[in-house]
């Protein structure tokens, strides 16, 4: 079994400190540094090479928003759970446009946790369903004529939100790798967007699938 390497965020010790208890008694998760704010866990990301951050959104200093943007962008392979109290609709679009994978309220299950955590290690998105909820009830973007997706992109699409990668995909829908990629291209291309998890927030918000 290979560990899941995790890196905590939060401001507050005693936050970081439940997460630590819940963190050993996982054997596939591996507690590697933790940080008090987004600057520092900036730093720490090339130091400790963690796999997936728990990372709180209301800090001082650098803000987790700010923090997932930069820790997307400079190390794209590292995942980042958005862990915080608030499902306002503009932190859960802002979290998961800055690339976030996740998003969970604190008041989350350690099983919950655990399973989000395995999930972003493993490519998938999971949302809380506070976060679901605000995504579907906002309308950020003008709604896609559904004639510009097509019946077997739509198929796709379904994949992509369920967690599914091209592989996956094209065993489940019996076709081939490349007929996915081009309907994943397409998919992109239509609705403006240029990664997986901006593809399952489109979808959502749109109720496309």
């Amino acid at each position: 079994m290979s560990t899941i390497r995790v890196l905590l965020v939060d401001d507050h010790a005693v936050v970081r400190s439940g997460l630590t208890k819940f963190l050993m008694v996982n054997k596939d998760l591996e507690l590697v540094g933790e940080a008090c704010d987004g600057a520092e866990a900036l730093q720490m990301v090339p130091l400790h090479k963690p796999d997936v951050i728990l990372m709180d959104l209301m800090m001082p200093g650098m803000d987790g928003i700010t923090a997932t943007r930069e820790i997307h962008q400079k190390f794209p392979q590292v995942r980042v759970i958005a862990l915080t109290s608030f499902s306002e609709q503009n932190m859960v679009q802002g979290a998961l446009q800055a690339g976030a994978a996740g998003y969970l309220q604190k008041n989350v299950t350690a099983a919950e946790l655990g399973n989000a955590i395995r999930s972003a290690y493993a490519g998938k998105m999971t949302l809380s369903p506070e976060a679901a909820q605000v995504l579907a009830n906002s309308v950020v973007q003008p709604q896609i004529s559904g004639n510009s997706i097509t019946d077997r992109e739509r198929d796709v699409l379904r994949c992509i939100v369920d967690g599914l990668n091209n592989n996956e995909i094209a065993e489940k829908l019996f076709i081939s790798l490349g007929t996915v990629k081009f309907h994943v291209s397409n998919i992109f291309q239509k609705l403006g967007v240029d990664s997986r998890v901006e593809v399952v927030k489109t979808a959502i918000e749109q109720k496309l699938v």
